[in-house]
């Protein structure tokens, strides 16, 4: 059963009123501030936001799930997201008219799917169908939209104008998302822990690295969906606690995934 018009169009319109307040924000901009990240102070307050709601909620829950579930469910159930998550990834290769990596992405849902136990098991990637990277992000910049300023969203994190209304897209399609609220937000939650869990190794490294963690994070963000946008194919380096699904994201810097402050979309072009 589907919930409510009202709980479906719930993260939509969250993602299009955090768009709304970063163009309100357009005058705390100023020239000094990085052509790309003209809104840098509300940025910076969202970026201190987030961080600390990682440092004191999402971290330690992430390090207690890793101790006490085995490795092979922690696994498990990546691979059920990744699984669920191959269904938007598909339809965006599809909106950019790459019907042979989208006709890929079918045939490897159906192999998890029905051959994985559900996607529990990874069946396809040594299958030789490999697992992708798209979001409707990119689908906008590969038909040429440009990216807008940077803006990190409330527990979102890292994004851009652009990958914003990408973000809206994307959380609309994804089947999760249709769901119960009580079933939704079930999986919304172990959604979240599971892929924080998986990147506590990037906040790690960004914690060593950067004497800058905002700037070190909007850089990398930036550059890497740069890099998505002309398709290299040289492997980026992943920081995964476990191993993650083939095509994992690599962009968790400040957080994990699409959530308290590593969101994948894009920025870019």
């Amino acid at each position: 059963m589907y919930p409510t018009q009202h709980s479906r169009r719930g993260p939509l319109a969250v993602v299009v009123s955090i768009a709304m307040l970063g163009l309100v924000s357009g005058c705390a901009t100023g020239p000094d501030r990085p052509p790309a990240d003209p809104l840098e102070p509300l940025n910076r307050a969202t970026f201190r936001f987030n961080d600390a709601l990682d440092r004191r909620v999402a971290k330690p829950v992430a390090e207690g799930y890793n101790k006490v579930t085995p490795r092979p469910v922690r696994i498990a159930i990546n691979n059920f997201f990744s699984n669920i998550g191959d269904l938007t990834i598909m339809l965006n290769q599809f909106a950019q008219g790459r019907a042979g990596d989208g006709l890929s992405d079918l045939m490897r849902i159906a192999t998890n799917t029905f051959f994985g136990l559900g996607g529990l098991i990874d069946i396809a990637t040594p299958a030789g169908l490999p697992k992708h990277d798209q979001d409707f992000g990119l689908t906008l910049g590969h038909w040429g939209l440009e990216s807008g300023p940077y803006l990190v969203l409330p527990l979102f994190g890292p994004s851009t104008f652009r990958d914003t209304g990408g973000l809206a897209v994307d959380q609309t399609v994804n089947p999760a998302n249709r769901l119960e609220p009580a079933e939704r937000n079930t999986l919304s939650g172990v959604n979240f822990v599971s892929t924080r869990a998986r990147y506590l190794g990037a906040t790690d490294l960004l914690e060593a690295a950067a004497l800058d963690k905002y700037s070190f994070t909007r850089d990398a963000y930036l550059g890497r969906r740069r890099y998505q946008l002309r398709e290299g194919e040289e492997a980026l380096p992943t920081y995964d606690n476990d191993t993650a699904p083939a095509g994992t994201p690599a962009n968790a810097l400040q957080s994990g995934g699409k959530s308290i402050s590593g969101s994948s979309t894009s920025s870019g072009r």
